[in-house]
């Protein structure tokens, strides 16, 4: 699973999700990517489970690119444990996902294909997504609602 090799402060703030992307809004190495329509977290395992959805079912064939990586790390108290006594220890990394922002690019099969394995990787996210061509984002068509 991804997560950072070493990180300058174990524990983060959880931060504000407020607001649309400016950057990583654009396909730039394939010609099918998956765009959020809406913010969350996404967990690493969430992206590995993506990941594997969609090299599985374009058998080894064509090209995955990953736009996202999990940096944010989470923390949780134990169960049935007392307010205090300091933060919760580290469970695991997500990434801060904004609406616009470019999560998975794809190329090198049929477009039938990439839309294919695009829709199962959006199965395992937790916010809605949208599957988009190059040219249509080029265009400005992610427009939702």
């Amino acid at each position: 699973m991804l997560m950072p090799k070493r990180v300058k402060r174990r524990k983060q703030f959880r931060g504000s999700m407020a607001g649309k992307i400016t950057r990583g809004n654009k396909i730039t190495y394939g010609d099918w990517g998956i765009v959020a329509l809406e913010p969350c977290w996404i967990k690493s395992n969430q992206i590995e489970a993506a990941r594997v959805a969609m090299t599985r079912y374009i058998k080894r064939g064509g090209q995955v690119w990953i736009k996202i990586f999990p940096d944010k790390p989470v923390t949780a108290k134990p169960a049935e444990t007392r307010m205090g006594s300091g933060k919760g220890t580290l469970e695991y990394w997500v990434a801060v996902v904004k609406p616009g922002r470019v999560l998975f690019e794809i190329s090198g099969v049929d477009d039938e294909t990439c839309k294919e394995a695009l829709r199962l990787a959006t199965h395992k996210l937790p916010c809605r997504c949208k599957i988009v061509s190059k040219a249509t984002l080029e265009g400005g068509a992610l427009d939702e609602n």
